[in-house]
């Protein structure tokens, strides 16, 4: 590696991590389009005379990944160490810190940046405001830009970090690979029964006795209509000339028509 990230690259990483993450949004990536948008200048210190490594990063940083976007910048910072380490040699690793990583950090971030920070600090303004104190206007400026100076901080602690993992890992970087799509697998796997949340609303009923499908189906395999989804939208993945956005519509259509059918055909339009 001849081409090193400086503060220059990581400063407008940050500064696009903090300006245009969000714009990208879609059902599809969710916030992956923002990722990569944010880290390609790194890419472009890192890769720019290398196309064919360039379309594989990219591609790589178009994946999945939703978080806060306030711990964003610490999965950032140590993606950025990895990337300049190892280049693109085992995308792997980089693909299953950032997934190991989003689900943990955004329970924190959401907790911390969202419920606490917006509860705190907006009601304490708004009271003030209507006293007809102008420190009510001031107190969410200030600590506002107490915020984006500790998002400028993850970027570095996550940089930093990063580094320590990328060399002091360097021989068992084939350990810390498989860890890393473990622990990924592991949290998209826990998001699949939090995220689908489609349950049979199907009772039969004989005489006195009452059976709930769904509550069986509970007893037997928590969270099976979810990933009989999952497996069925993995199945349709696989077949030629399907992709997540079709995929998208298909699910949509599957709905709209079932949903429709619920009154002719009982429970099954109940499954979406």
């Amino acid at each position: 590696m001849t081409n090193k990230l400086t503060k220059k690259e990581i400063n407008k990483v940050y500064l696009r991590n903090l300006f245009g993450f969000q714009w990208g949004w879609n059902y599809e990536k969710m916030q992956g389009l923002g990722y990569a948008f944010s880290i390609i200048p790194a890419l472009e210190k890192l890769y720019g005379n290398n196309q064919e490594k360039m379309k594989k990063a990219l591609k790589t940083q178009l994946g999945f990944f939703n978080t806060t976007p306030a711990m964003s910048s610490l999965i950032l910072g140590a993606d950025l160490a990895l990337e300049e380490e190892f280049e693109m040699e085992d995308e792997t690793a980089i693909t299953g810190l950032k997934t190991g990583l989003m689900g943990p950090f955004a329970g924190i971030g959401d907790t911390v940046f969202i419920a606490i920070y917006r509860a705190i600090v907006f009601s304490i303004a708004a009271y003030m405001a209507q006293s007809g104190q102008v420190l009510g206007l001031l107190i969410p400026l200030i600590t506002g830009s107490f915020v984006l100076w500790v998002r400028y901080k993850f970027i570095y602690i996550g940089y930093n970090q990063g580094k320590k993992i990328a060399t002091e890992f360097a021989d068992k970087m084939k350990v810390f690979t498989e860890a890393a799509a473990i622990l990924g697998l592991t949290v998209v796997g826990g998001l699949i029964p939090s995220v689908i949340t489609y349950q049979l609303d199907v009772t039969y009923e004989m005489g006195e006795v009452t059976l709930s499908v769904q509550e069986m189906l509970d007893t037997i395999l928590p969270g099976f209509v979810p990933l009989a989804i999952v497996f069925l939208s993995y199945w349709l993945l696989g077949k030629q000339k399907m992709n997540s956005t079709r995929l998208i519509f298909v699910l949509i259509v599957m709905g709209m028509i079932l949903g429709n059918l619920q009154s002719a055909f009982g429970w099954l339009g109940s499954l979406f």
